[in-house]
């Protein structure tokens, strides 16, 4: 077993720390709220600590789980960072979804200092978290992958390798582009049936067996048909991510003109008061 740092422990961070804890690892957690630490340990055991530095001393890995690139950057390089305190030969595993950018920046800090690093997004929400069955994306040196999948299986039902530094952010970009398009079109979907007078609940039984079936249509259409919303991935964050997707693909020359329209309608959403909104929210708009 090892001994391990987790930092950020939201909806995502504080289920896969769990696992981890569950399946004997020595676990010391930082979070940004430390109220939310102390809950957590006194939940799980482990230990809390005041910085990401002192979570991660001493620690033969350490695994981050944040908001976005500046809260990325603050806990590994920022003042109290997690990197000043990783001795050589050690392994920083993380779990936000960034951009490929600031990836690979943080990557060759790590490199620098003797550090392994792996970026490895991750897909599954909040309920794959909470089971232990994420998908989980990734990018780094195979041999620092090696490492990391081990610690990483407590809480994966699939993990790959898709190539070097930054690999795992743009799997993740694409993991986003195609959820945008699938929700989109399930809402305008259970929004035209709704105002045909069909039973949506009926039709998707059926139409979920074939090639019109997806994991959204399975797992959101009865909440969607109710208006229920209070749950899963944040619309807010959603376009965080689109964003990042959008700026990737103008940096590459890709298109994305679909992403882009999905992206200015979860805006739409905002506007709503539904930045909190699952993201499956998106059939507000048409109701």
């Amino acid at each position: 077993m090892a001994k391990l740092a987790f930092l950020g422990l939201g909806v995502m961070g504080g289920p896969m720390a769990r696992h981890l804890a569950a399946k004997g690892h020595e676990v010391t957690v930082y979070n940004r709220t430390p109220a939310r630490a102390a809950a957590w340990v006194a939940a799980h055991g482990g230990r809390q600590a005041a910085t990401p530095a002192a979570a991660a001393e001493g620690a033969d890995a350490v695994l981050a789980c944040v908001g976005n690139d500046d809260d990325l950057r603050q806990v590994c390089t920022g003042e109290g960072g997690a990197f000043g305190a990783m001795a050589p030969g050690t392994l920083f595993i993380d779990h936000t979804t960034v951009s490929a950018q600031v990836t690979r920046e943080l990557s060759a800090h790590a490199s620098a200092r003797g550090i392994g690093f792996v970026d490895a997004p991750v897909s599954g929400g909040q309920a794959g978290a909470e089971n232990g069955v994420l998908s989980i994306m990734c990018g780094g040196a195979e041999a620092d992958y090696a490492r990391a999948e081990p610690i990483m299986a407590a809480y994966a039902r699939i993990c790959r390798r898709l190539g070097d530094s930054g690999a795992g952010q743009l799997a993740k970009m694409m993991n986003q582009i195609c959820i945008a398009g699938l929700m989109q079109g399930l809402s305008e979907a259970l929004a035209f049936g709704q105002k045909a007078g069909l039973d949506g609940e009926a039709v998707v039984e059926v139409i979920s067996q074939g090639a019109a079936g997806s994991w959204q249509m399975v797992n959101r259409h009865k909440t969607m048909l109710k208006g229920e919303f209070d749950f899963g991935f944040a619309v807010d964050w959603m376009r965080k991510d689109l964003g990042i997707c959008l700026k990737t693909a103008d940096e590459i020359g890709a298109s994305l003109p679909v992403t882009a329209l999905v992206d200015q309608f979860y805006k739409d959403v905002q506007t709503m008061g539904g930045g909190r909104n699952d993201t499956s929210s998106l059939i507000r708009r048409l109701r």
